[in-house]
């Protein structure tokens, strides 16, 4: 355990990366649980993850805005074709979802096998790297979340087949240069799906209130026992979800013996 490790500097800007993502992953989680299609975040996260790799592979820098535009560009056309194929194969969507994410996963490691540092690159792709993020990655994040928050509230369930995966596109796109594909998956299900059984008013805070206290608990955790960062925080948001579910199995247990 390394107490001088705890940097607020450093762990504030990555918390407040994680409040970002949650603030769209929450909302869209639960729609994606009703719809029934759970792994639509791996997916479209993998396909923007692969055009940020074939902006690398280009030559482009991975940070700079050719990059950010190739991973906005795959995820939206990923979302086209997720669009027809709900339209034409409703009942096979999530097993068509599955294969697009193995085909967007093999075509990234098959872009980086000639490079020497391209495993290094993916992993952080995968991994994320929340605790290098910097207020200034922050601002147009929020801006953008803010703007698919409006859209997602107004317009709800008229946004039709590709308004909620073009919303999802974009938010996902953003999110992975913050913390990740597998912070993004876990963000988006783990709350939701701790939170299923609340009532309809309660649901979206208590959600919120786990993703929060799940990144507040990862990040401190990983940093006193100096642990990877993004996985960390993927265990402790289960660990808060699974806790808070007890907690309302046990309330509805009381209540029925009432």
């Amino acid at each position: 355990m390394n107490l001088d490790a705890f940097n607020f500097s450093i762990l504030l800007p990555a918390f407040l990366a994680g409040l970002l993502v949650l603030t769209t992953h929450v909302p869209l989680g639960m729609q994606v649980l009703a719809r029934g299609i759970v792994f639509i975040d791996l997916a479209i996260a993998q396909i923007a993850t692969l055009g940020v790799i074939a902006a690398d592979r280009a030559g482009f820098e991975p940070a700079g805005w050719v990059a950010q535009a190739a991973a906005v560009a795959a995820a939206l056309a990923g979302a086209a074709l997720l669009t027809w194929t709900e339209r034409r194969w409703p009942d096979i969507q999530e097993a068509l979802i599955g294969v697009l994410f193995a085909l967007a996963a093999s075509g990234g490691v098959i872009l980086v096998a000639n490079n020497p540092h391209g495993g290094e690159h993916l992993q952080e792709l995968l991994s994320g790297q929340i605790l290098w993020v910097g207020y200034q990655q922050l601002l147009p994040v929020a801006v953008l979340n803010a703007v698919i928050l409006a859209l997602w509230f107004w317009r709800g369930q008229r946004l039709g087949r590709f308004g909620f995966y073009g919303l999802f596109a974009f938010a996902v796109t953003a999110s992975v240069q913050l913390v990740g594909v597998y912070l993004v998956f876990a963000s988006l299900i783990v709350p939701a799906l701790a939170c299923r059984a609340y009532p309809a008013r309660r649901r979206l805070w208590a959600a919120y209130g786990v993703g929060a206290a799940g990144y507040a608990l990862g990040l401190g955790l990983s940093t006193l026992f100096d642990l990877p960062s993004g996985p960390m925080v993927v265990w402790t948001l289960a660990l808060a979800a699974i806790a808070l579910a007890s907690r309302r199995g046990a309330a509805n247990a009381v209540g029925d013996k009432v």
